[in-house]
C-alpha cells in the first residue's frame, strides 16, 4: 500500500466521522426543531420523509458531477455545504425556512453519501480486502460524539442557533482540511499523491457498471431495507419518543441515540470475529432477534432509562445485519462484488424513505409505543431470510484427486 492510498483512507475515515457528528446533531435535536418552528406531529413525518427522497435525488445527480470533476472534488465542496445547512436549520423560525434548510440538507447529504461511498469502494477495490466497515465504524464514532454534544447543549440550554452554528463553524474547517489529503509527495506533481486513488475509483466504477441479475439479490435487498427501516426509526424518533412518550428531560433523551451508536460501534468492532467463530447465518439470526428484543424493551419501557437500554440493545442487533448484507452480496458475485454492493446500497434509501413516515403515521394515529412494533415486526422478517447469508458450498474435488488422496 502506497503512502497516497493510506493517506486517502485516513482522510476518508475523517470525512465519515465528521459526517456522523453532523447527522447525529440534526436527528437528536428533532424535538427542539419542532418547538422552534412550531412543526406539528402530523407534519413531522412529511418533513422527515422529504430528506431521504431528496438524498436519493442528490445521489443520482452527483454521479454526473463525479464523472466530470471526480469524487474527491465533489466531497470537498459538498461536505462544507452540509455544515452550512446544519447552521441554517438552527437559524430560521418559519416552516418555509425549515423546508428550505432540510431540503438542501437532503440533496447535499445524498451527494455526500454517494461521493464518500464511491471513494470507499474505490479504496477497497485497490486494497483488495474489506475496508468499508472501518469507514462506517468511523461514522458510528462520529454519531456518538454528535449525540454527546447535543446532550450537553440541551443540558446547558444553548439553543439551536448556538449549538448548530458553533458545530458548523468547527466541523467545516476540519472537513476542508481532510479534503486536502492525500497531499503530493515532496517534489511530486499536484496529482501525484492522488493518482492511485483516482485510478481505484475509476476501476470500481467500471466494475459497478457491469450488469448482474437482480433476482439473487432480492432477499438481501429486503434484509437491507428492513434493517434501515429500523435504523431510521431510531434516528428520527428515539429522542422524541423519550421526550413525548416517556416524559424524559431533553438531555437524558439524547442518550437513546448515543447508546444506539455506541452499541453499533461496539458491534462493528467485534462483528467480523463473531462471523468467523459462529458463521454468518447464526450472527444474522441472532442480530435480528436481538434487534426485535430491543424494540420490544423500548416499546414497553416504563421510563427513560429502560427506553435507552432498549435502543442500545437494538443497535447491537442491527449492526450485525447490515455489514453481512454487503458481504453476502459480494459472495454471490465475487467477480462483480462492487456492482452488488452498489445495488444493495440503494436499499438504505428505501429503508429511510419507508421508516420515517411509517413510524410517524402510526404514532400520530395511536402512540409511539405501538408505532415501534411495526419496525420490530419487519426486523423479525429478516429471520427467514438468514439462510441467504450462508457462504456458497465449496466445489467438489475432482474424482482423480479424491482417488489419489485415498491411495
Amino acid at each position: 500500500m502506497t503512502p497516497g492510498l493510506r493517506a486517502g483512507r485516513a482522510a476518508l475515515a475523517a470525512s465519515f466521522l465528521l459526517q456522523g457528528v453532523t447527522f447525529a446533531l440534526l436527528v437528536t435535536c428533532i424535538p427542539e426543531i419542532q418547538d422552534r418552528y412550531g412543526l406539528s406531529d402530523a407534519l413531522l413525518p412529511l418533513f422527515l420523509a422529504a430528506v431521504p427522497v431528496l438524498a436519493g435525488v442528490g445521489s443520482i445527480a452527483s454521479e454526473r458531477l463525479v464523472r466530470r470533476t471526480g469524487a474527491r472534488a465533489v466531497l470537498r465542496v459538498v461536505q462544507p455545504a452540509v455544515c452550512a445547512t446544519l447552521a441554517a436549520t438552527g437559524l430560521g423560525d418559519t416552516l418555509w425556512q425549515l423546508a428550505l434548510a432540510l431540503g438542501a440538507f437532503g440533496l447535499l447529504v445524498g451527494a455526500l453519501d454517494a461521493s464518500m461511498n464511491m471513494l470507499g469502494v474505490g479504496l477497497q477495490h485497490r486494497y483488495g480486502r474489506s475496508v468499508m466497515l472501518g469507514f462506517h465504524a468511523a461514522f458510528s464514532l462520529g454519531g456518538i460524539l454528535g449525540a454527546a454534544v447535543a446532550g450537553l447543549g440541551a443540558h446547558d440550554d444553548l439553543g439551536l442557533p448556538v449549538l448548530f452554528g458553533t458545530a458548523a463553524a468547527v466541523i467545516a474547517p476540519l472537513v476542508l482540511l481532510a479534503g486536502g489529503f492525500p497531499r503530493p509527495p515532496a517534489g511530486g506533481t499536484p496529482d501525484a499523491g492522488t493518482a492511485e486513488l483516482g485510478d481505484a475509483v475509476r476501476e470500481a466504477a467500471e466494475a459497478a457498471a457491469r450488469t448482474i441479475p437482480w433476482r439473487p439479490l432480492l432477499p438481501l435487498c429486503l434484509a437491507m431495507a428492513f434493517a434501515y427501516i429500523a435504523d431510521a426509526s431510531v434516528s428520527n424518533y428515539s429522542v422524541k419518543y423519550l421526550t413525548d412518550g416517556l416524559d424524559s428531560p431533553e438531555d437524558i433523551a439524547k442518550l437513546s441515540y448515543l447508546g444506539y451508536m455506541v452499541a453499533m460501534l461496539f458491534g462493528r468492532a467485534l462483528g467480523d470475529r463473531a462471523v468467523q467463530h459462529w458463521g454468518a447465518v447464526p450472527v444474522v439470526r441472532g442480530g435480528a432477534a436481538l434487534a426485535a428484543l430491543g424494540f420490544a424493551v423500548a416499546a414497553a419501557a416504563p421510563g427513560a432509562w429502560a427506553g435507552i437500554a432498549g435502543f442500545t440493545v437494538l443497535g447491537l442487533g442491527i449492526c450485525a445485519i447490515i455489514p453481512q448484507v454487503f458481504a453476502a452480496g459480494g459472495r454471490l458475485f465475487p467477480a462483480d462484488s462492487d456492482a452488488a454492493v452498489a445495488r444493495l446500497n440503494l436499499f438504505n434509501y428505501v429503508g429511510f424513505l419507508v421508516g420515517s413516515p411509517l413510524v410517524g403515521a402510526l404514532a400520530d394515529a395511536s402512540s409511539y409505543r405501538w408505532a415501534l412494533l411495526a419496525p420490530m415486526l419487519l426486523v423479525l422478517a429478516v429471520l427467514p431470510l438468514a439462510d441467504r447469508f450462508a457462504p456458497a458450498p465449496a466445489a467438489p474435488a475432482p474424482a482423480r484427486a479424491v482417488l489419489r488422496d485415498q491411495v
